[in-house]
């Protein structure tokens, strides 16, 4: 592997913006304020951001290119591929797939999530971004119950969330929008939709046993769990007793601060600060941050959303950009148990951005480099030369 130099650049270490060079040498950062050495490969970061990489903790982007319009499927390994592209580009070094492993059939289905689960396991190696399988369980999918607790046994599960959809679902079904959308989405008839539902509602009194039951599955794989869309208090304090120490996007303040007065992980999605608020009217994400409550932001459907936001952030004066950051990469590597990223500092993992912050509330990335290898450039004057060790042939004497 190559060694990397960082020349220059306003690093974020600690809580500071430091002028500084780094030295990368395998997967880690080497050391801070570096001169080059005999490093290989020499970037001209002066003048840029070095920022660590983007920790994802849940992306569900990659379902476009599974399926970009309802009803038109591309292979799982394509679409992981350009997904990991996507991902680093827009400086996301660690990445959660959020799969949805729903009662209804076609791309949310049990057996769409066990091929790309099983897609991921192949493909890991090839990809740039440190690529994870973050399980979205609709608690109505009684039926997966069994393979879902072998999953987490075999530790096939990075993170693992309970959902609870249904009573959207319902109400969208009124909506006839909403409702072709999911029957499109499922690939069934309308009619074959309304049984489905009906079937599934009947057995709700099971729901509450299945939950416990997978919880305690997680928790003996030691699993982080997340709770989904939580609408109040007691509903996060349920999960919370039973191990879910994350809460996913709580629908009001209220929920909010008892997560956060537990000490729970609150993540809030990326896209709502880069719009201004939810596409689906719930809580702004930005009123949240700006009132402590939230230790996370994740791309949600939106890759390029995280690093936007965190500028966003800083611009609109709700936090410096040192703090805004910290959402993005040192938050939820700590929400995730991942101790060795999410900070530029000696001996973690080399994930790095370099960053150009001269058009506000544009930021645009120079290079990216996972796991020490340089894995993104879209300046390549910035290279400041590449030594190649010589080889030399034994002279042999006459």
């Amino acid at each position: 592997m190559t060694d990397i130099f960082l020349e220059g650049g306003r690093a974020l270490i600690g809580s500071e913006l430091v002028e500084t060079s780094l030295a990368v040498s395998g997967t880690d950062i080497a050391q801070v304020d570096a001169s080059r050495g005999r490093a290989r490969l020499a970037i001209d970061a002066r003048n840029l951001l070095v920022l660590p990489g983007i920790v994802d903790l849940h992306g569900d982007s990659f379902e476009r290119q599974m399926m970009p319009r309802a009803g038109v499927d591309f292979p799982i390994d394509v679409a992981l591929a350009d997904s990991d592209r996507q991902a680093i580009s827009n400086g996301i070094t660690t990445v959660f797939h959020a799969t949805t492993c729903s009662w209804e059939p076609g791309l949310r289905s049990a057996d769409n999530a066990r091929c790309l689960m099983e897609a991921i396991e192949r493909q890991r190696p090839q990809f740039a971004a440190d690529t994870r399988f973050h399980l979205r369980h609709e608690t109505y999918n009684l039926d997966a119950e069994e393979e879902i607790g072998q999953w987490l046994a075999e530790g096939r599960v990075d993170v693992f969330a309970f959902n609870d959809h249904m009573d959207g679902t319902v109400a969208d079904m009124a909506k006839p929008r909403k409702r072709n959308r999911m029957v499109e989405r499922t690939g069934l008839s309308s009619e074959e939709f309304d049984r489905l539902v009906e079937r599934v509602l009947s057995r709700a009194g099971e729901v509450p046993a299945s939950v416990a039951r997978l919880a305690a599955a997680a928790r003996a794989a030691e699993v982080q769990m997340l709770s989904h869309d939580d609408a109040t208090p007691a509903m996060r304090q349920a999960f919370r007793a039973m191990g879910a120490r994350i809460a996913e996007f709580p629908v009001n303040e209220e929920t909010a601060r008892d997560a956060v007065a537990a000490g729970d992980a609150v993540v809030y999605g990326a896209p709502n600060v880069v719009r201004g608020g939810s596409h689906t009217g719930w809580t702004r994400a930005s009123d949240m941050i700006a009132k402590g409550l939230c230790s996370v932001l994740a791309s949600d459907y939106y890759y390029p959303a995280p690093l936007l936001a965190a500028f966003r952030l800083a611009a609109d004066g709700v936090l410096p950009l040192t703090e805004a950051w910290n959402l993005v990469s040192a938050g939820p590597a700590l929400a995730t148990g991942l101790a060795d990223r999410g900070v530029v500092a000696e001996g973690r993992r080399a994930d790095i951005l370099l960053v150009d912050d001269s058009v506000p509330l544009r930021p645009r990335l120079i290079a990216v480099i996972a796991a020490g290898k340089l894995a993104h450039l879209t300046d390549a004057t910035r290279l400041l030369g590449i030594t190649v060790a010589m080889s030399r042939e034994p002279v042999i004497a006459a």
